[in-house]
């Protein structure tokens, strides 16, 4: 499906895309370090509640796919993401450590926007 979205409306989508992945996957560097953790690792710290905020960026992902009709694939894929996310981040300790180094919301920004620029470029 031939995507009707207007180049600027486009651009916006693409630029909130990457700040959320940002904000929940790499917002802060560790001092000392290179690496970097977002507020999806830092609530995933809080037993039980922590790994329930993955659930946001899951809505927004999927509301994006589907205003530019992006298929029943790209939805799979984003839920599948969190699922990993979410289940495997739940397990105490070794889920932070797997829940910084998957970075679920970057993978399920970039899926994104690559289907969004392959779309706009039809």
């Amino acid at each position: 499906m031939k995507d009707s979205t207007p180049l600027e409306k486009r651009e916006d989508v693409v630029n909130r895309l990457r700040k959320v992945s940002h904000f929940y996957d790499s917002a802060f560097r560790i001092p000392g370090t290179q690496i970097r953790v977002g507020w999806d690792s830092i609530f995933g710290l809080i037993p039980g509640v922590g790994d329930l905020v993955g659930v946001i960026p899951l809505a927004y992902n999927l509301r994006v796919a589907r205003r530019f009709g992006l298929g029943k694939r790209v939805y799979t894929r984003l839920i599948f993401n969190q699922l990993v996310d979410f289940i495997l981040g739940s397990i105490p300790l070794v889920g932070d450590i797997f829940d910084w180094a998957f970075r679920a919301n970057v993978k399920n920004a970039d899926l994104l926007i690559s289907k969004i620029e392959k779309q706009a470029a039809a």
